[in-house]
């Protein structure tokens, strides 16, 4: 299941683009590109099947977090994504 994208995640993968960096404090301060943290929140725009005994509980469009490592990273078709496994979701929010 996927969002229009040439991709099919197999197993227990999601495939997740991430947030936006901030470029910016609460206060106005302009974060320089070097100083960007990676985001860790994300929307999972495909996901695999699920494994035999452990169906995913993720679906397309959810709001996620994610541990800072977490994932690899890939381009599709001009975009950054991250290929992750479902049990390196953290929460859906």
């Amino acid at each position: 299941m996927n969002m229009g994208l040439n991709i099919q995640p197999l197993a227990d993968r999601v495939l997740v683009e991430p947030a936006a960096a901030e470029t910016t404090t609460a206060s106005g301060i302009i974060i320089p590109d070097t100083a960007k943290e990676k985001p860790q929140k994300g929307i999972v725009v495909a996901i695999g099947t699920g494994k035999k005994d452990e169906p995913l509980t993720v679906k397309v469009g959810d709001n996620i977090l994610y541990g800072k490592y977490g994932g690899t990273e890939l381009k599709l078709e001009g975009k950054d994504y991250l290929m992750m496994r479902e049990s390196d979701i953290l929460a859906i929010i």
